[in-house]
């Protein structure tokens, strides 16, 4: 059975103030749901700072404790950079793998073949 999939989007800008109640209305969704995947596009973020990044990752613990994974979609270049600067690339995009734009979200699932050796 195919994981659920759920979209949440995050507009520019985002305050401090803003994260409460983000996370909030994430919990909200996905309350009572079972679990999979929460596909948060970012696309609509177009001057991202530090505050944003805390709100992702504030996102993701909310979504990991309501038993959601949460995958971000349509990081830009500025977004993607400030993440790997502040060294939460793993922690943000690559746990659960960044959805590229020509792929489905629906339906997230990664499948491990055991013949490939671990790095």
């Amino acid at each position: 059975m195919a994981a659920s999939a759920t979209f949440f989007a995050v507009g520019a800008p985002v305050t401090r103030a803003d994260i409460p109640v983000l996370c909030a209305d994430l919990a909200e969704l996905v309350r009572g749901r079972g679990g999979g995947v929460v596909v948060c596009d970012v696309a609509g973020v177009v001057r991202p700072d530090v505050v944003t990044v805390e709100a992702l990752a504030r996102l993701r613990l909310t979504a990991r404790r309501h038993g959601w994974s949460l995958v971000v979609t349509g990081a830009g270049p500025d977004l993607l950079e400030l993440v790997r600067l502040l060294g939460l690339t793993d922690g943000l995009l690559q746990a659960g793998r960044q959805v590229e734009q020509r792929e489905e979200a629906g339906g997230v699932e990664e499948v491990v073949d055991g013949r490939d050796s671990p790095r």
